[in-house]
């Protein structure tokens, strides 16, 4: 790991008496700042799912594509939204709608027979935005695939070489922040092809509040 653990919590301490309260329970991002790292070239991009230890607090909002048992499940589960396969079929070539909905919701779930039928109608959609559904079948346990992806954060290079995304919120402990920047920082390692070397900084911000750094081993 390119941070020690006391370091993390050094940062997040330094990051609470550093972020003025608001009415409303803050983000907390994690920013990571590459060096010698060609994002132009493809092999070179980054674009992970990464399933955190803790929710970040925020509400996920996942939907699922399904039909009959399943479909009933994922609606008792929780899921923010449902879409059978006849309302999906209903979508197609309804464009503005079909963006309301990948703009709406943060991660897509798919009941593995309806893959093609998303596929034709959402694939141009889902795509490009890195949204396209995780199939599962038709019996899995959809109340724990909602909660799991609920748990999960994307981080993906967009033409520069910084990395970025949520890690908690004010609310949650620095124990848990901790262990969500832990889990986003091996993942990121790992990709990269000198590993630590590749990151130049690392910071951490909340929503109204300056960025923090948290220092390297080799700080």
């Amino acid at each position: 790991m390119s941070v020690e653990r006391k370091r993390l919590m050094e940062a997040l301490k330094e990051l609470r008496e550093k972020t003025p309260k608001r009415n409303f329970n803050q983000s907390i991002e994690l920013i990571v700042n590459l060096r010698d790292v060609d994002v132009s070239k493809p092999e070179n991009r980054i674009h992970e799912t990464i399933e955190l230890p803790h929710k970040i607090g925020k509400n996920i909002s996942v939907c699922v594509f399904a039909s009959g048992d399943a479909a009933l499940r994922a609606r008792r589960a929780g899921a923010d939204m449902v879409l059978e396969r006849e309302e999906i079929e209903s979508l197609m070539g309804d464009k503005k709608r079909q963006r309301q909905i990948a703009n709406k919701i943060d991660f897509f779930i798919a009941a593995a027979p309806l893959m093609p039928t998303v596929g034709k109608v959402f694939g141009a959609i889902l795509g490009p935005r890195g949204k396209m559904p995780t199939p599962i079948p038709p019996t899995a346990d959809i109340e724990r695939e909602i909660e799991r992806h609920r748990r999960l954060v994307i981080v993906r290079t967009r033409g520069q070489p910084v990395l970025s995304c949520r890690v908690g919120t004010e609310d949650m402990s620095d124990e848990e922040i901790a262990d969500n920047i832990e889990t986003v920082l091996r993942r990121i390692e790992g990709k990269l092809k000198r590993g630590i070397k590749n990151i130049a900084s690392i910071y951490i911000k909340a929503s109204m509040g300056p960025p923090v750094k948290i220092r390297m081993e080799e700080d």
